[in-house]
C-alpha cells in the first residue's frame, strides 16, 4: 500500500519514517540493452549474453546506473504526493551498488525519509532509497534521494 503524502504539510508530518516498500519488478535483457544504447555502455558484461555465462557474474548484469534510474518508478509505487504544484529531482548523495543485478532478477525498494527542510516556496525531501534483489543478501543500491515540493 502506497503512502500518500498531502502537501508540503504532510511531508513535514511523515519526516524521520519509513515511507514503504515498492512492489518487486523484473530487469530484463531487454532494458539493459536499451540502456546501453541510450548511453554508449556496451560493455559485454551487461550486452553479450552467451560470453556473460562464462564471466564473474554466470549471466548478464544491469548497469549500476540503470539500476540508480529505476528509483522513480520505484519510488512512484511507493509513494504519491498530493497537494502541490510540482515536484523536482534535485539529486543525489552517497550512491553505492554493494552488488550486482544479474537480468532477470526482480528488485524492489525501501523508502525511509532522512530530512524535510523547508526551501523558498516548498520543501527538500532526502530519502534513503535501498533497492533489494529478491533472494539476496546485500542491497544493489543505496543512494539519498533529493526531491524539492512546491506548494
Amino acid at each position: 500500500m502506497a503512502t500518500t503524502i498531502a502537501g508540503i504539510e504532510g511531508a513535514k508530518a511523515l519526516a524521520g519514517q519509513d515511507w514503504g516498500t515498492s512492489s518487486w519488478i523484473e530487469v530484463t535483457q531487454e532494458q539493459v540493452n536499451t540502456f546501453a544504447d541510450a548511453t554508449g555502455d556496451h560493455q559485454w558484461i551487461h550486452v553479450d549474453v552467451e560470453k556473460a555465462k562464462t564471466g564473474p557474474f554466470g549471466g548478464p548484469i544491469a548497469h549500476g546506473f540503470l539500476t540508480l534510474s529505476m528509483i522513480p518508478v520505484l519510488f512512484h509505487d511507493v509513494v504519491h504526493v498530493e497537494g502541490i504544484s510540482m515536484a523536482v529531482n534535485y539529486g543525489l548523495n552517497k550512491v553505492r551498488f554493494p552488488a550486482p543485478v544479474l537480468v532477470g532478477s526482480k528488485l524492489r525498494a525501501s523508502v525511509k525519509n532522512l530530512t524535510v527542510e523547508d526551501v523558498k516556496g516548498g520543501v527538500q525531501v532526502v530519502n534513503q532509497i535501498t533497492i533489494e534483489i529478491e533472494g539476496g543478501t546485500k542491497p544493489v543500491c543505496v543512494a539519498e534521494f533529493i526531491s524539492r515540493y512546491f506548494a
